[in-house]
């Protein structure tokens, strides 16, 4: 247990706040152990930290989840199920699936973070999200230190949410995340952009590797690298309105990218609200809005998090006033 240690680099943006307690683990029984100064304090669990947000000195405990290792549980002629420790790398996780042709995570390369966040989230990009191919986890109740094991059906997994985020929040940590992933796998290129830079790839009939190849292009075209100008990702979900509001915007925008979402309501594309409002590109000082992607907040280099939070609080008053739209922020703010 160290005392007073600087999170800047445990957090994506690089905001230099201090945590008043830190530690580590790096198996189930290591974090059994700590178990009793997380119970008696305000803890924070990270992994990369990458979705997250510092507006002040965190006043608590502040825990990395460390577990790593790759294990293959199951195996039938289709499928295999992969079970993977918390704080391996999100991408590198990825990467090892297409490696040995397991089919279904090819459209999440290059996400930031880290295994255990990936459920917690429901991460998706690219017409995949992880509820697709979510077998279980396995997690520890902070109350009681029992492992459990929650299937797909218990984490009430929706856009960007899941159990873990509301009625369970703050109750467990999660220790590995297994996923089944298929041994004859179907490309997902329902995503224009990826049939574009595909056929730019001169790729026509794609395998797994070549949609992983493609999506890495298009992340790295649009987003800056975290080691190299902080950011967070996405900095707002994309928001699901009726089509009320959609025809309202359609009045003035004859173009509005838009998805269904059942139930008589469609998802918009945050990012292209954030363009039109002329957010794009703006730097205020040491933080901004991302030149290539309006949908990405940046810290050009000592920008604070309050600093990041008030421009967010800024684009959120502005797309409300000009187009009636809500957006919330999937990054969590500490």
């Amino acid at each position: 247990m160290q005392k007073a240690v600087t999170l800047k680099p445990y957090n994506t943006f690089g905001v230099d706040v201090k945590a008043k307690l830190f530690a580590s683990f790096n198996s189930v029984s290591e974090l059994r152990a700590l178990l009793p100064e997380i119970r008696k304090q305000e803890t924070l669990i990270a992994g990369g930290g990458s979705n997250m947000l510092f507006t002040k000195n965190f006043d608590g405990l502040f825990v990395r989840n460390c577990i790593k290792g790759i294990e293959e549980i199951t195996r039938t002629d289709s499928y295999v199920v992969i079970e993977a420790g918390a704080g391996e790398i999100w991408h590198d996780f990825v990467i090892y699936c297409v490696n040995n042709g397991y089919g279904g995570l090819e459209n999440l390369s290059l996400i930031p973070g880290c295994v255990g966040a990936s459920p917690m989230q429901n991460i998706g990009a690219y017409g995949v999200e992880i509820k697709d191919t979510f077998e279980y986890l396995d997690a520890m109740e902070i109350a009681s230190g029992k492992l459990t094991r929650f299937k797909a059906a218990d984490c009430a997994f929706g856009y960007r949410e899941s159990v873990f985020k509301h009625a369970l929040k703050n109750q467990f940590i999660i220790c590995s995340v297994a996923f089944r992933l298929s041994l004859h796998p179907k490309v997902n290129t329902s995503y224009g952009i990826i049939e574009q830079e595909l056929f730019s790839m001169n790729v026509s009939t794609p395998n797994i590797k070549d949609v992983s190849d493609a999506v890495i292009r298009i992340r790295q075209s649009k987003l800056p690298d975290p080691k190299v100008l902080g950011n967070a990702g996405s900095f707002f979900k994309n928001p699901i309105v009726t089509l009320d509001v959609l025809e309202s915007i359609q009045s003035t925008y004859e173009h509005v990218p838009s998805y269904s979402a059942g139930e008589g309501c469609v998802k918009l594309a945050a990012g292209w609200l954030i363009e039109q409002a002329g957010w794009k590109g703006k730097r205020f000082g040491n933080i901004g809005v991302h030149e290539f992607q309006a949908l990405v907040l940046v810290n050009y280099g000592e920008g604070s998090g309050k600093e990041i939070y008030d421009l967010s609080q800024r684009i959120i008053e502005d797309i409300q006033k000009k187009f009636n739209v809500i957006l919330e922020r999937e990054v969590n703010i500490y």
